[in-house]
């Protein structure tokens, strides 16, 4: 057959549903293959949404997210998207075309080396250069991208390559276990669990795949201690759980780093520095760590591990379960510690978010927006965030009840990310509301996929908080030059004319009272729908100030 018949074949063995592209003349092949296939292509309007797409797909689905674009331009547009989904832990497979061999030596039309500049932001990368290679490249490709941690492997499939022919089949897709927890080590982890006076469980975005969620619920509720999620392990432990102490992160002081400085012991589970650095919330490098993760811990100063105990998450913390069972609950020792003890501390953190619920002042405070999209979004529902101002306000206000149901950039952390990401939430969970949040400034950055939205009627809610300004930029400059920033506004399109130019619903909020209806309105359209909210980030330095000022013990 021929090669890009060949590598089609291997993608439907993969269980490849669709994919998110931009397709170019290099391989033009692949995308004739593919008219044969039971495999969708999702036409996009920006390599870059492509990418973003299959990052959110392959997050929700734990299957590798596909995006494909041509050679030169084409894949220098996907990067963006793949170093984003390589950073957050996403498995994605990034198809890029490539000129023919015979010219690949020599200066010639778009030709650059691509693997070259992937190899930094992906798990792997390689070009096609024997058609016989096709099915072991492919197989390679999804299995590096799926395995933990995920991430993102490139195939780079030149023109002559794909024109072939070839004899081969698929290979077939092996499920490859996960080592499980050293057992020397769980005992050296629950020694210390014991021996703690205040502990507290750092939920990272390793603690909201593969099961982990539900072994750490577990551990939670039978050591009773409390679990803070960084701003990717949302949902982690559902926020009307006791043990919930909600989200870390804010790059200053708030209620949740009071608990952290007078903790003794941190468990981290599926944490990756990334996320929040130590420094952030170990300063004084007092605290003994146990580090539970599919790698082993990363080399940080402020992160001096006690006890690394690298395997799957999941059977980790089901081993220190059935420990703490075998130890303690013959005695009546179980839970270790009283969560009541807690109480105090989510007492004060649910009446900070809910002290701008009954705001009625417009533009609209950020606290009051995110009240009021809480309580239309169901328990399953996915809300994305972009990156900007509005994230700091989601991470800390917008609490989840199952994992995987808050999507934010925090590793790579890319704007431009959430409207693009709505459409491969979607295709992954069509049967729940998407509400992608984004800034005036990050929405713009890829409007044109509004388009691919409308065409495939694709029924998410795109909401606009509106600013004028680069407001978590100036945010930031206000805090660290007095009060004072640079060159951070600009003009927005009319958002009611914008809607209608791409034939969907849309609707300028004018009012607060406004805000929820509208929201219960767009998840009701038959494609998708805008909501452009004004928003009062004069709210930003008033938090930082009054979180600078917190006067809060335990």
């Amino acid at each position: 057959m021929k090669a890009s018949d060949l590598f089609v074949r291997c993608l439907e063995a993969e269980g490849v549903e669709r994919i998110f592209g931009v397709p170019g003349e290099e391989n033009a092949d692949v995308m004739i293959s593919l008219l044969d296939s039971s495999i969708e292509f999702v036409l996009c309007r920006h390599e870059q949404a492509a990418a973003f797409a299959a990052d959110a797909y392959g997050r929700l689905t734990g299957k590798s997210g596909v995006c494909l674009g041509t050679l030169g331009p084409g894949a220098t547009n996907l990067v963006t998207g793949v170093a984003d989904a390589n950073m957050d832990r996403a498995p994605v497979v990034c198809i890029i075309g490539q000129a023919s061999t015979r010219r690949l030596h020599k200066e010639s039309h778009q030709n650059m080396d691509s693997i070259a500049m992937y190899r930094p932001i992906s798990k792997w990368a390689h070009t096609i250069w024997d058609p016989a290679a096709i099915p072991e490249v492919v197989r390679k490709a999804f299995k590096l991208a799926e395995a933990e941690k995920p991430g993102a492997a490139v195939i780079e499939f030149p023109e002559d390559i794909a024109e072939e022919e070839v004899e081969g089949h698929p290979m077939t897709a092996r499920k490859t276990r996960r080592p499980a927890a050293d057992h020397k080590a769980v005992t050296q982890a629950v020694d210390l669990i014991a021996a703690a006076e205040s502990p507290i469980i750092l939920a990272g975005n390793g603690a909201v795949r593969k099961r982990s969620a539900h072994q750490l619920r577990r551990f939670a509720h039978k050591a009773g201690i409390g679990v803070v999620n960084t701003f990717m392990g949302k949902g982690a432990v559902p926020r009307e759980d006791a043990h919930c102490l909600f989200t870390m992160g804010l790059q200053g002081r708030d209620y949740i780093n009071v608990a952290m400085d007078e903790s003794d012991l941190i468990i981290a589970v599926g944490y990756d520095l990334v996320e929040y650095a130590p420094e952030f919330w170990n300063k004084h490098v007092d605290k003994k760590i146990i580090h539970i993760d599919f790698w082993p811990a990363e080399i940080d100063h402020r992160y001096p591990v006690e006890v690394d105990i690298a395997s799957d998450v999941a059977d980790a913390l089901w081993q220190i379960n059935e420990a703490l069972d075998e130890r303690f609950d013959n005695q009546g020792g179980l839970p270790l510690f009283n969560i009541a003890d807690r109480r105090k501390l989510r007492d004060a953190i649910l009446d900070d978010f809910a002290m701008e619920k009954d705001d009625s002042s417009f533009p609209m405070k950020p606290q009051k927006i995110l009240w009021d999209v809480r309580e239309v979004m169901g328990p399953g529902d996915i809300l994305l965030s972009d990156v900007g101002a509005h994230k700091m306000w989601i991470s800390r206000y917008y609490q989840c009840d199952e994992a995987n149901t808050c999507l934010i950039s925090n590793g790579f952390c890319s704007m431009g990310f959430a409207l693009p990401g709505a459409m491969g939430a979607k295709y992954a969970h069509p049967d729940r509301n998407v509400l992608a949040i984004n800034g005036d400034a990050g929405f713009l950055m890829n409007v044109q996929d509004v388009e691919t939205l409308a065409r495939y009627k694709l029924p998410v809610t795109i909401m606009v908080w509106c600013d004028g300004e680069y407001g978590l930029i100036k945010w930031k400059q206000q805090n660290a030059f007095d009060g004072r920033h640079s060159h951070l506004a600009f003009n927005n399109p009319d958002f009611d004319h914008l809607a209608k130019a791409f034939g969907i619903w849309g609707k300028s909020i004018s009012s607060s009272d406004e805000l929820k209806p509208a929201v219960e309105e767009s998840f009701r359209q038959n494609g998708p729908a805008l909501i452009a909210v004004p928003v009062d980030y004069g709210e930003n330095t008033k938090l930082t100030r009054r979180l600078g000022n917190l006067n809060f013990s335990i």
